[in-house]
């Protein structure tokens, strides 16, 4: 696990933004986060989300190295979502762009930035959702051991036809802490 020096969350500035879409490029190739590289727009606007409440970065000496951000449950994810949980899209808050910098993997930076955004659903009375590309075997193994749980499936369109269906995850109880971190 590699060593960092103090790793500070606070909520995302547009001067951000910037610095993490280098972020997210530098880690694309170990992780397969984003699924589709290159993206097929600018990668700012897969950063910032046009359903996006609220977004935090992980920065350490000032400069970010992971991001998060929670949204809106809406377009072709509302009805696969409503239908697995049982609940409203209004309920929900979807877990999205979680990632972190490829020297930071393994740390722990990843499981404090989902923390994060699952205490701001909870503290909201919403129900902290994700899906999730069942080819990062990874992710989804961290996903599972933080107490989340596969409530459904998806094939969005953007997914090849040779892949599996996304999995469709709620957080179910309380999460597990133990510190594994997330990768991207």
């Amino acid at each position: 696990m590699p060593e960092l020096p103090q790793v500070s969350i606070v909520p995302r500035e547009p001067t951000d933004v910037p610095v993490l879409a280098d972020v997210l490029a530098e880690q694309q190739p170990s992780s397969r986060y984003p699924f589709r590289w290159p993206l097929p727009f600018p990668v700012e606007q897969f950063l910032v989300r046009e359903h996006e409440e609220a977004a935090w970065v992980a920065r350490v000496d000032g400069r970010p190295i992971g991001h998060v951000s929670l949204s809106r449950v809406a377009g072709a994810m509302a009805a696969p979502f409503a239908a697995a949980t049982g609940r409203p899209v209004e309920e929900l808050a979807l877990v999205t762009v979680l990632f972190v910098a490829t020297g930071a993997q393994g740390s722990g930076v990843g499981g404090r930035l989902l923390d994060t955004a699952v205490d701001w659903a909870r503290g909201r009375g919403r129900l902290p959702v994700l899906d999730v590309v069942q080819a990062h075997e990874r992710a989804l193994s961290v996903y599972r051991r933080r107490g989340w749980e596969v409530v459904g499936e998806m094939r969005p369109d953007w997914l090849p036809a040779e892949e599996q269906p996304l999995l469709l995850m709620r957080l179910g109880g309380e999460a597990v802490a133990d510190g594994s971190g997330l990768p991207a």
